[in-house]
């Protein structure tokens, strides 16, 4: 698995990685093959390293979400990488195919959500519940075809499966989201892709960012010119 790598950038201290679809970013119950285990195996035959190479998980990308990520080729740049969270520096943008558009063309989605463990469901919850934690996003639409909008979308808290609740929260789900998207749900592969990533470098503190487009020879993304649309790009 490890040929099919597709590295966006390396160096000593990280490498940055395009996350397919439907691939794991790390070992789970399924024992599946995953991204870490693909990056950990590149970098041992790669550089004849003996033992198990070290990698360090920074964030995560659900299964069906793919997109840019980062992984720390040391625990030290792990923990740098990890601290930048916080303050927003280390910045992650998401596009997305929704069913419908919201009537704002641009705007923020807050909400109190509450994962239940047992089923892996998360939902739309009052803040007084047990369990709550405080979940906002920005939108802005990009372009609207046949009943379907391109949204860029920029997390503001990190929350399973966030951006999904929240915008079937205002009936508008993710394209291909069975699990979320109620009555409007298409099927088809989700459509929602993690394209841009903005951080520190953990050793040089040079400001690093990383773009990758969705592919556009698949429905729905073949729909919208993300290439030209997407403000990173404008």
């Amino acid at each position: 698995m490890a040929d099919e790598l597709q590295i966006l950038y390396e160096d000593n201290h990280i490498i940055v990685v395009m996350k397919p679809q439907n691939v794991a970013c790390c070992p789970d119950e399924t024992g599946d093959a995953n991204l870490l285990d693909m990056v950990k195996s590149y970098v041992k035959e790669t550089y004849a390293k003996p033992g198990n190479a070290y990698i360090g998980l920074v964030h995560r990308l659900d299964r069906p979400t793919g997109g840019v990520m980062v992984f720390a080729k040391t625990s030290k740049a792990a923990a740098r990488l990890s601290a930048q969270m916080p303050s927003g520096e280390f910045e992650k943008r998401y596009l997305a195919v929704l069913c419908g558009a919201p009537k704002m063309k641009t705007g923020k989605i807050e909400s109190y959500l509450k994962k239940n463990s047992i089923n892996n469901m998360v939902y739309v919850c009052t803040q007084a519940e047990e369990g709550a934690r405080y979940a906002a996003l920005e939108y802005s639409i990009l372009q609207e075809d046949r009943g379907l909008a391109l949204a860029e979308i920029r997390l503001l808290t990190g929350r399973t499966h966030q951006i999904r609740v929240q915008t079937a929260s205002v009936n508008c789900p993710v394209y291909g989201d069975m699990r979320y998207g109620g009555a409007k749900a298409v099927k088809g592969n989700l459509a929602l892709w993690a394209y841009s990533l903005r951080f520190s470098h953990p050793v040089t503190h040079e400001k690093m960012r990383f773009i990758c487009m969705p592919p556009e020879d698949s429905m729905p993304w073949s729909l919208f010119d993300c290439e030209t649309v997407v403000p990173e790009n404008r």
